[in-house]
């Protein structure tokens, strides 16, 4: 693997930070197919997005992990804000950087995300036709999370105070007042109302998998853009490449991801429920890990059929 920065082609003052996987026996006179991979919101590349990428790269694939603008080691201010709009564009960034690298074959992008990241990885795919394939794990449409709830039981209405505080967040940040944050997951052991988010408390905030450049919150400021946001927006109609999705059968967020499955007007498109999963346990557990990895390493070799990926199928 190896650690890069490059400019990100929507704001060339943001620099962004990733990591590229390489598959065994890498030859940088081949032309590879290659796997973009967003890590959930409050995430960084460190975490489950490397987890993929490392396993898809092991798998015969070219994998890249990064860290969102404004998040983790990549550059921008404010520190922690999740513009769904700004993620969205920044998979396609990802993409603009692998198509200067003469061993990713352009031909064969594909991408996909955890959590928010697989929505985010959707929405981009819908509106980038140089992704030929996505996978989604746990897949979460932070704009329907923070207006229905984790459990979809939630009015659209009632998120309204939401604008208003992020509308109220924007004034206070433009007066020069310290940004107000807003947790992405529990802060706080007790804070959580089921053991589904208190296990998301223990990942981000534990030696589970904390990281120094993820702290698990957002700029109160972002809900003016994710409250509004539909990561799914024309499914129906431009979301066509063949698509992947993998859910625990026990996850509260699994009603996402049956929305995608119900919206995509992709032909090619699949729900793999991984039994006895919550939405945490698909990001490191580590059987959980690998049955999802054991569906989408075969979805990815058959979609962006061609070259060592396809000669290792055949193999198989």
């Amino acid at each position: 693997m190896g650690k890069v920065s490059f400019p990100n082609s929507n704001n060339p003052t943001i620099a962004m930070s990733a990591v590229i996987y390489f598959p065994e026996g890498f030859d940088e006179a081949g032309r590879y197919p290659a796997v973009v991979v967003s890590h959930p919101g409050g995430g960084v590349k460190e975490q489950t997005a490397g987890t993929y990428a490392r396993k898809l790269a092991e798998q015969g694939f070219v994998a890249i992990a990064y860290d969102a603008s404004y998040q983790g080691e990549s550059g921008g201010a404010p520190r922690q804000l999740e513009n769904p709009y700004v993620r969205t564009e920044d998979v396609s960034a990802a993409i603009d950087h692998l198509t200067t690298l003469p061993y990713v074959d352009q031909d064969r992008i594909g991408a996909m995300g955890i959590c928010a990241g697989a929505g985010y990885t959707a929405n981009a795919a819908i509106q980038d036709r140089r992704i030929k394939a996505v996978g989604t794990v746990s897949a979460v449409n932070i704009g329907s999370m923070f207006r229905n709830g984790w459990e979809n039981n939630v009015k659209d209405i009632d998120a309204l105070p939401y604008i208003v505080a992020g509308s109220s967040a924007r004034t206070s940040d433009a007066e020069g007042g310290a940004p107000a944050t807003m947790p992405l997951a529990p802060l706080k052991e007790e804070d959580a109302p089921n053991e589904e988010l208190r296990q998301a408390w223990e990942y981000y905030h534990t030696p589970r998998a904390q990281h120094p450049t993820a702290p698990g919150f957002a700029t109160l400021r972002s809900l003016n853009q994710i409250i509004t946001y539909d990561a799914y927006h024309m499914a129906e109609v431009y979301l066509t490449q063949p698509l992947q999705i993998v859910a625990g059968s026990v996850a509260g967020s699994k009603w996402m991801s049956d929305d995608l499955l119900g919206r995509a007007a992709s032909q090619d498109k699949a729900l793999h429920i991984v039994e006895g999963a919550n939405h945490m346990d698909l990001y490191d557990g580590p059987a959980f890990v690998e049955e999802a990895v054991s569906v989408l390493a075969p979805f990815f070799r058959r979609t962006l059929a061609g070259g060592p990926v396809a000669a290792r199928a055949a193999a198989e």
